[in-house]
């Protein structure tokens, strides 16, 4: 063979394989689109280029989905689960005590599974070393999993200095650390007391920014709350005793705030066998727990009632909640009162723009990233439909594409 033949050879054998590489577009038809922002279309479609949306408008060429009767939206995102943590096989919790690391991975693995298919595609995963292979293997593909931000861990020791603070927060990013996480209080079940001083915070959330990070907040009470809104802090988790103040200083400095009001008490209650006698997992604990349920059900109506708050959506989902984290939102609507078009929202753009990937994820527009679910039922009429999750594409890719009715068998 001569050169030159050798040469054409070479340039079609790659330009074929280029071309048998390239997947046509999917088409996705469905009943109603929600796009992630409160835009609303029926009889519409979604069209996915490899893993990017090429389109969203109305349904016209061939269609490789056709979801008639369902609601097609993002990806629903939780901004607060700890995916590692989970129940071994004696069935108490295991997260703090000593495992085989492949055990531990392999339990972290398990949650994160049952997670996407839950429909949740990006979670953001607070506390834990392992947290940071996990996200590493789904976004080499390895593994099926949502995407995946972590913390690796938490700053909570009173005794640090502001420098020794300041140097935990370079450290934790040089590790590759996603957002810094911060205990500015105790466990509600030991009372929700601010443990940081306040220049303590100021140190913590001022690193963090200045490393280009964002900073969340465990924290209680009003007063705490204030100091966390004023250094600058990105986002408030939990916030049982904040007060209608701290909520305006919140909404005027665009802090983010997560209240967490359902799914992680009601686990604990629920699963107590499988908790108690471990720290303070005890009977003043659950009963802590206990009394805070209606006082975060309160919270939550005034927080909706302030103007301009960005309340967004989290549950710290903790072992015996994975894969039912919807569960939180279903509450939030049904019992809080909450909007379900503005339920959604939280749920999925404002959620993304909480942790600066509102560019990429959170919507349903031309250029975003392809993750996108189906769900049968329209969740602006019926919130539970959420539930029943038929199927899941992250980054183009189907997960999940299951008939509405066998969905809709396991969540009667």
């Amino acid at each position: 063979m001569s050169t030159r033949s050798f040469l054409v050879t070479c340039v079609w054998v790659s330009f074929s394989a280029v071309f048998v590489a390239q997947s046509p577009p999917i088409m996705i038809r469905a009943g109603t689109v929600l796009d992630g922002k409160g835009g609303v279309l029926r009889n519409a479609a979604v069209v996915v280029n490899g893993s990017k949306i090429e389109n969203v408008g109305p349904a016209s060429g061939p269609t490789t989905y056709n979801f008639p009767n369902l609601t097609v939206l993002p990806g629903m995102i939780d901004t607060h689960v700890h995916i590692a943590w989970h129940f071994g096989s004696d069935g108490r919790l295991s997260q703090r005590r000593d495992e085989p690391q492949s055990e531990a991975m392999g339990y972290a693995v398990e949650n994160a599974y049952v997670t996407l298919m839950a429909g949740f595609t990006t979670v953001q995963s607070v506390g834990s070393p392992i947290d940071l292979d996990l996200r590493d293997a789904i976004a080499r593909g390895t593994i099926p999993g949502p995407r995946v931000l972590t913390s690796i861990g938490a700053i909570t020791n009173p005794k640090m200095t502001v420098d020794e603070i300041r140097a935990q927060v370079r450290k934790l990013k040089a590790d590759g650390a996603d957002v810094i996480k911060i205990f500015a209080s105790a466990s509600i079940r030991n009372g929700g007391g601010q443990t940081l001083s306040n220049e303590q915070i100021e140190a913590a959330c001022g690193e963090a920014k200045a490393q280009g990070l964002r900073s969340m907040l465990h924290v209680y009470g009003a007063d705490t709350i204030k100091t966390v809104i004023r250094a600058g802090c990105t986002a408030i988790e939990h916030g049982a005793y904040i007060d209608d103040e701290a909520m305006k200083l919140a909404a005027e400095h665009g802090t983010y705030f997560d209240p967490n009001i359902f799914l992680v008490t009601n686990n604990y209650l629920s699963n107590r066998a499988h908790y108690e006698g471990i720290g303070n997992y005890d009977d003043a604990g659950f009963a802590a727990m206990d009394k805070s349920i209606p006082v975060y059900l309160a919270m939550f109506k005034r927080a909706l009632a302030v103007k301009n708050l960005k309340i967004v959506f989290g549950t710290d989902a903790v072992a015996g909640a994975h894969g039912r984290n919807v569960e939180e939102l279903i509450y939030r609507v049904q019992q809080g009162g909450q909007d379900p078009a503005a339920a959604i929202v939280s749920i999925t753009s404002l959620a993304a723009a909480s942790m600066n990937l509102d560019r990429e994820i959170g919507t349903l527009a031309p250029g975003m990233t392809a993750d996108l679910i189906a769900v049968d039922g329209d969740p602006l009429k019926d919130i539970t439909a959420l539930r029943r999750v038929v199927f899941v594409m992250k980054g183009g890719k189907v997960y999940k594409n299951l008939p509405a009715a066998a969905v809709a068998k396991t969540n009667h």
